[in-house]
């Protein structure tokens, strides 16, 4: 018997190499080598793609709007930049359980009624998915249902029943018989979203992929399956928690980091009108450590509570912790906090969390973390009604955050009354309701909040 050939595939590019090495050769990164079975190579399967289209000046191509359908859901419209774009992939992954399959149920129950809609399962059968429909109350007179896994019959059945859009849950599960390797494997789920793609391309056909995660919160399998598809969104949130948050990471047809919020009830996940009350605690009276900022998320604002507890060390190393934003940044923070301002915390334990299980990415939340440590250090609470916004320099320089003026507005919206902000973000004209208070450093920043207090 002929000794099968194996070949080692890198997780995050899918390069190959013929023995197991600590680093990829093409791509650099460390310990993402696996073992899969050798695939002969084959061209008959893109041949359709041989044609070239002529050489073309930029300005002579015509531009035409990109026609958007809504999906039925308006927070995930939001995420997806308005809409469904006929031709789009879209690979949406996440937690088990998360919700993803419930969210797209929902989203074809309701598009089914206007378009053809087609739901490939290869994860529940026909009865598994009908009775999570029935118990979410969803009307699927009009949605198509494949139970299959193997992608030439995928493939065929998109073809007779040309669906105008298709939902494959998940693309780890599908195989190609022209591969030898199993589902799942690098080989296999680079393959099964090629095809898929190039088909979505050909005919119109919006397609919808549903994809794993690893351990570490990144979509399973090789990290050019987010390079093929146009749009990549991610399901955040505690399973244990009823709120749900939908993040793009990317997408070629609207704006990166918009934030769609969800909360999970018995009859599915239904939109929140209002996602600031979740990230916002409403205590009885102020108390120390609390401070609100508003973060930009894509182009909405939101409103997050940070709180800190800053309390005395009884180890020789005291720990620094941070939920919700980045933890290296911490420590940064608290070295221009002792150096510009005077308030040192080297003995004392610091840890900082985002109220709600949202996560900060942008460094306007300096300002606010800064005014919450200090408060907790002296125990005494910030101004009710104040909320803070601002990125912080190593030299302690206060800078402006992008949007200014819209974190404003939507503080005033909220019942806001003070601002302690950038002095580049504050407005020429007064908002109404509002006390802006523009500080170009963070030591000038405190003084301003021990005269408010």
């Amino acid at each position: 018997m002929a000794r099968v050939k194996t070949v080692f595939s890198c997780t995050e590019c899918g390069g190959q190499t013929s023995k197991w090495q600590g680093q990829c050769p093409q791509c650099q990164a460390w310990n993402t080598l696996v073992e899969a079975l050798a695939e002969p190579a084959s061209t008959h399967r893109y041949a359709a793609l041989a044609k070239t289209s002529p050489v073309t000046l930029l300005s002579k191509i015509e531009l035409n709007e990109v026609p958007r359908y809504s999906s039925g859901v308006a927070e995930f419209d939001r995420v997806l930049g308005g809409g469904l774009v006929e031709g789009a992939v879209v690979l949406i992954g996440g937690d088990p359980g998360i919700g993803k399959s419930t969210l797209l149920l929902q989203a074809l129950s309701v598009l089914s009624k206007d378009r053809r809609a087609l739901y490939v399962s290869g994860e529940e059968s026909g009865a598994q998915i009908a009775l999570r429909a029935r118990r979410l109350g969803l009307d699927g007179s009009a949605l198509h249902l494949l139970a299959e896994i193997q992608l030439e019959r995928i493939l065929g059945v998109l073809a007779s029943e040309r669906p105008e859009i298709a939902v494959i849950d998940s693309i780890q599960t599908v195989y190609s018989e022209e591969l030898t390797s199993a589902p799942g494997s690098v080989a296999q789920v680079r393959e099964c979203a090629a095809q898929l793609t190039r088909t979505a391309k050909q005919t119109g056909m919006t397609i919808i992929l549903v994809g794993h995660v690893t351990k570490e919160g990144a979509l399973a399998g090789p990290r050019v399956l987010e390079h093929m598809v146009d749009t990549v969104l991610y399901f955040e949130g505690d399973t244990q928690s009823s709120f749900r948050l939908v993040r793009a990471i990317k997408n070629r047809f609207g704006a990166v980091n918009e934030l769609g919020v969800f909360a999970m009830t018995e009859k599915g996940l239904r939109g929140v009108a209002n996602p600031s009350a979740l990230f916002l605690s409403h205590h009885a009276t102020p108390v120390a450590g609390s401070c609100v900022m508003v973060t930009q998320e894509g182009s909405r604002p939101l409103l997050v509570e940070i709180q800190a507890l800053v309390d005395t060390a009884h180890i020789p190393n005291p720990r620094r912790l941070s939920v919700g934003l980045d933890p290296s940044r911490l420590a940064l923070l608290l070295a221009v906090l002792n150096r510009h301002a005077g308030v040192p915390c080297f003995d004392q334990d610091v840890f900082i969390n985002a109220v709600g299980g949202v996560k900060i990415v942008e460094p306007a939340a300096d300002l606010a973390v800064l005014c919450a440590i200090h408060s907790s250090l002296r125990n005494k609470p910030l101004p009710r009604g104040l909320v803070v916004f601002g990125e912080v320099g190593l030299a302690g320089e206060v800078r402006p955050a992008p949007r200014g003026q819209e974190r404003l507005r939507e503080a005033a919206k909220l019942g806001f009354s003070m601002a302690l902000v950038p002095r580049a973000n504050a407005p020429k004209q007064a908002i109404e309701g509002l006390q802006v208070i523009g500080v170009d450093r963070i030591e000038s920043a405190l003084s301003s909040l021990r005269e408010l207090v």
